[in-house]
C-alpha cells in the first residue's frame, strides 16, 4: 500500500480518546457545509491535524467564515454550527 507524503501528522488523538485521521475530514470539493463537517474541520485545526491555512486553502473558505465558525463553537459549542440555530446563537 502506498501512502502519499504529507506535511504534518496523519492522525491525532482527541481529548475523548478517539482518533481522528485525514480520512475523517470532509471532501475538499464540499459545497454544502452541515454542522458535522464544519465541526470536523474545526477539530482538525484545533488538535493539529491541519493548519488553519491548510483548511482555508483546501476547503476554499474565507478567513471570516472560518473565524465565525470558531467563535460560535467557543461561545456556544458545536450545536451553534447548525444553520437552524443561527437566530438563537448569533445575536447582533
Amino acid at each position: 500500500m502506498y501512502l502519499k507524503k504529507i506535511d504534518g501528522p496523519r492522525a491525532v488523538t482527541l481529548p475523548d480518546g478517539s482518533v481522528m485521521t485525514r480520512a475523517d475530514l470532509p471532501d475538499p470539493d464540499t459545497r454544502r457545509w452541515v454542522a458535522s463537517r464544519k465541526a470536523a474541520v474545526l477539530r482538525a485545526v484545533r488538535h493539529g491535524l491541519l493548519t488553519r491555512d491548510e483548511a482555508l486553502t483546501t476547503y476554499s473558505l474565507s478567513a471570516e467564515e472560518f473565524d465565525s465558525w470558531q467563535a460560535a463553537v467557543e461561545q456556544h459549542g458545536e450545536v451553534a454550527l447548525k444553520s437552524t440555530a443561527l437566530q438563537r446563537y448569533r445575536q447582533p
